[in-house]
């Protein structure tokens, strides 16, 4: 994984772990607000940033290949 990779991962998790602790506490519950109401966008930051730096590792498929399962022989 890659420094563009992990940044948004880490501040994603992060931010839903915040979310999830004031939750459960029943704190701050403005701030809770906040976080759930711009998630949608933090997703879909993280997956953008995964799918555009991401590095597949795998073997491409053949062109008679419908799936690619680099675990079955």
């Amino acid at each position: 994984m890659n420094k563009a990779e992990w940044i948004p991962a880490l501040i994603v998790s992060s931010l839903l772990l915040v979310y999830c602790l004031l939750v459960f506490w029943g704190k701050a519950s403005g701030f809770a607000a906040f976080i759930f109401t711009f998630s949608p966008l933090l997703v879909i930051w993280l997956v953008y940033s995964v799918i555009r730096h991401g590095e597949y590792k795998g073997r491409e498929l053949k062109s008679d290949e419908e799936f690619g399962y680099t675990d079955k022989q």
